[in-house]
């Protein structure tokens, strides 16, 4: 059972490919923005669906992110998620976190919406098709 107050956790090293300067989200070689969200909704994501049943998954709704601290390539990075409020049994919050040896470097919120997987990509899937 998931419950308010359980955390997640991964890390990963900033690769070449997660640079600012690689995405096109800035001119510099550090840890991209983009990235750093992506990885905090990855946390998220594990902590959720660990506890959701066979064939419902969750996708990201809100993100909000504060990035504070520049981080450089080879660095480490581990990034915590948080559960801090269920709303209708669908809707998940989380307070996200970024830290690499120095500290913090990006704080925020993430909400995530359970769906039926099938029924989701099938909506996607069917959006643009042809009359």
């Amino acid at each position: 059972m998931l419950n308010i107050g359980d955390k997640f956790e991964i890390k990963t090293t900033v690769k070449s490919e997660y640079l600012a300067s690689s995405m096109r989200s800035g001119c510099l070689d550090v840890f991209a923005t983009p990235m750093v969200v992506a990885f905090m909704e990855e946390a998220s994501l594990e902590l959720a669906e660990k506890w959701l049943p066979e064939g419902i998954t969750t996708v990201g709704t809100m993100v909000n992110v504060e990035h504070i601290s520049p981080t450089p390539l080879g660095a480490e990075v581990r990034f915590v998620s948080t559960l801090t409020g269920i709303e209708n049994d669908r809707f998940f919050n989380f307070d996200v976190e970024a830290y690499d040896k120095l500290g913090l470097i990006a704080k925020g919120t993430h909400t995530r919406a359970s769906v039926k997987a099938d029924k989701f990509q099938k909506k996607a899937d069917e959006k643009f098709e042809e009359v």
